[in-house]
């Protein structure tokens, strides 16, 4: 019979989400046996399942204390998903293949171009390259930099515990080790007032979040910011814009009371985190309801294209701000830098602020009247799912399983990206060269 021999085509975005579900689920089965946890029992499938998703996830939601209820052994598989969840499954496995010496093929390549968003084929394996290196360089900087303090507080244990907060900042993914049994789920809490850390955190944060094509910009043309890209540029000035405004609001209203050194590092640590990293410095639950406002849009926004980061993108915002200003401007293209954007950018970018909206917005309801907790608590949760945050009210341990369920779908769905899994979705439509007669409708 035909059909007994058609061989079966899968996309390049069905290849990248079967491998981020396939991670999910080998390091949910290796969380689960006994050696995984502290007390040398099966952790159940839920926990488990949950925990390796926010991992590989780069999201930091969390149901167990990863200090205290994880054995060094199950940390370890912990800190290996944030890896692979912030580098890329695709990335890590043609880093596999490179150093094991086999030869990239062409569809390999075309695969790990759609998975970093690169805008072209060519030297996408020496980028690839570069960007391991850069990768491990930082984490690794990160962490010689983090030791002296970490040592000092708990000794040799130091090392690890820097190496481990180096590459899950880095990876914006929000896991710590600092909590205990008597008080879990800390986070940086007790070292909100230390200098090296509230810096060094939150540069690995930002220096993840940027995207590695930005990397490759500055490390090409240095201080020459004329010659960046434009979507480098973009990046650039939209992050600076959302630290130092965030910045600013934190600073005069949400720590007043604080001395000014740690106000100014409170300020900036929970201004940056947002932007999908997921620790944080200070009780959350004290902030007022315009501060928890601020960091759910910072969360839905996350970071920038082809980072270690979630959310809808740097980008995003700033194409659909500039197509504003050219409709106000009653131009028929958005620009930036004297560059005019390709004409799907906009249509793009408005279907996934419509989309990240629609998920935020509707798990948020569900939750609250399945829980029967606050609204803002719940859409502050979903937020932080979606853009692959980690920050939480504290209710996350406490859901039930459609809740808890829903917040695994949120994070695997904004860590893949909402157009990956449209086009994943619908592959096979086809396409046709006819169109519809025009009509007008008006709106507004």
């Amino acid at each position: 019979m035909v059909f007994l021999h058609k061989k079966i085509h899968f996309t390049t975005f069905q290849i990248i989400i079967a491998g981020f579900a396939a991670i999910i689920l080998i390091g949910a089965l290796l969380l689960m046996l006994p050696v995984s946890s502290q007390s040398g029992m099966v952790t159940p499938f839920r926990s488990a399942l949950f925990t390796s998703t926010s991992a590989v996830c780069v999201t930091g939601l969390v149901v167990c204390d990863t200090a205290s209820y994880w054995s060094l052994f199950g940390q370890m598989v912990i800190l290996l998903l944030i890896q692979i969840g912030g580098m890329g499954v695709i990335t890590v496995a043609i880093a596999i293949a490179l150093i094991s010496g086999r030869k990239i093929s062409l569809i390999h390549r075309s695969t790990m171009r759609e998975a970093i968003g690169a805008p072209k084929l060519g030297g996408i394996v020496r980028f690839t390259g570069f960007l391991i290196k850069g990768t491990l360089l930082i984490e690794l900087m990160g962490a010689l930099l983090m030791m002296p303090v970490f040592c000092r507080d708990y000794g040799l244990k130091g090392v690890w515990m820097a190496l481990f907060h180096a590459i899950s900042a880095f990876c914006n993914a929000g896991f710590d080790l600092l909590g205990t049994v008597e008080t879990p789920f800390v986070s940086l809490t007790g070292y909100r007032g230390n200098l090296l850390i509230n810096m060094i955190i939150p540069l690995l944060i930002v220096v993840g979040g940027l995207g590695f094509f930005t990397w490759e910009d500055i490390r090409t043309n240095r201080i020459h910011f004329k010659r960046y890209r434009m979507q480098s540029k973009v990046i650039l000035v939209t992050t600076l814009i959302l630290i130092l405004v965030p910045f600013l609001f934190f600073y005069c209203f949400e720590y007043a009371q604080m001395p000014v050194k740690n106000r100014i590092l409170n300020a900036l640590f929970q201004t940056v985190t947002p932007r999908t990293a997921g620790f944080n410095t200070a009780d959350l639950t004290t902030l007022s309801g315009a501060g928890k406002c601020i960091m759910m849009i910072l969360m839905l926004i996350g970071g920038s294209p082809g980072s270690t980061a979630g959310g809808m993108k740097t980008t995003t915002i700033a194409v659909l701000f500039a197509n504003s200003i050219a409709v106000f401007q009653r131009k028929g293209d958005s620009h930036f830098f004297g560059r005019r954007t390709n004409e799907d950018a906009a249509r793009n970018a408005s279907t996934i602020l419509m989309m990240y909206l629609t998920l935020f917005l509707c798990s948020g309801l569900i939750m609250s009247m399945v829980e029967k907790l606050p609204l803002e608590t719940c859409l502050f949760e979903a937020a932080s799912a979606i853009g692959t945050v980690g920050l939480t009210l504290g209710i996350t341990p406490k859901l039930g399983m459609l809740s808890q369920g829903m917040l695994m779908l949120l994070m695997f769905f904004g860590r893949v990206g909402g157009l990956t899994l449209i086009y994943a979705t619908f592959s096979k439509t086809s396409k046709s060269c006819s169109r519809l007669p025009k009509e007008q409708i008006a709106v507004g």
